[in-house]
């Protein structure tokens, strides 16, 4: 049940990690369809230059795109469309944005566009209760400006070896982003993607991430799950191409985990 005492504002969740290849664009758009289903109102932010977001939630018109919204200041109701899901809203990407990072160093607010371009005014008609930052797979600008922009971070950590190797330089970016531009910049939680009950180094991995980061952790675990991997070449989420598969109730559970923590859903 969705607490309809709305606070000012969406509550708007970075999805980063600098790794490539674990589930963070799948992350975001799977819980933004989940979020989207359970009532909330959504919008997906595709800060990659690949905008693979962007595809896997069926964009085809991205004529107006993030490279617009932050370095052109265009108006969120310029950039902002729906998509074919309920509730559910994009600002896509295109390969304009791999060059975004050279344009940004020589600007003076360039770790604040973002921050600024999700506060306009005009965010308040549009009544979300979440705004889901894509980032690219890199500690660049465009990931700063998302921390600085976002109320909190949302880790996905890949059930493999090495996985908790690259969260130390992630959690070093989002202390020093806290310092020096956003110090009320939090840990939404770390999720475990890609996740093999039957196999020890999962559940290894789990047990590592468990013991050193607590509470931190979503009870919540994303399976490997063939279905998953399948939804994007469909330009559906997996809550569309098959509502029933292991991977769409994980993200429907990561959806009420994240929905509970922000006051949104009833105990």
């Amino acid at each position: 049940m969705v607490d309809l005492s709305r606070p000012t504002g969406p509550r708007i969740v970075a999805v980063a990690n600098q790794k490539g290849g674990v589930g963070k664009t799948t992350t975001a758009i799977n819980l933004a369809a989940g979020l989207a289903e359970a009532g909330c109102k959504v919008l997906v932010v595709d800060l990659d230059p690949q905008g693979n977001a962007s595809t896997g939630l069926g964009v085809e018109d991205r004529d107006w795109t993030t490279y617009d919204l932050i370095l052109d200041d265009a108006s969120l109701e310029a950039v902002v469309q729906e998509t074919e899901i309920s509730n559910l809203f994009v600002v896509p990407a295109t390969v304009d944005l791999s060059s975004a990072d050279i344009e940004l160093f020589s600007n003076e607010k360039r770790s604040y566009l973002l921050h600024d371009a999700l506060r306009q005014t005009a965010i308040d008609a549009f009544e979300f209760d979440f705004v889901l930052i894509d980032c690219p797979p890199s500690l660049n600008l465009l990931t700063v400006n998302a921390m600085v922009a976002a109320h909190s971070v949302l880790v996905p950590l890949q059930s493999e070896f090495f996985a908790l190797e690259g969260l130390s330089q992630l959690m070093l970016t989002i202390r020093e982003v806290r310092q020096t531009a956003n110090p009320d910049l939090r840990i939404e939680g770390v999720v475990l993607t890609m996740y093999d009950n039957r196999n020890n180094l999962s559940r290894q991995v789990e047990k590592d991430a468990r013991d050193n980061l607590g509470e931190m952790v979503f009870k919540t675990k994303i399976p490997r799950n063939v279905r998953v991997s399948e939804a994007p070449s469909y330009a559906l989420p997996v809550l569309q191409y098959d509502s029933g598969s292991l991977g769409a109730m994980a993200y429907r559970h990561l959806a009420r985990e994240i929905m509970h923590k922000n006051n949104k859903v009833a105990i």
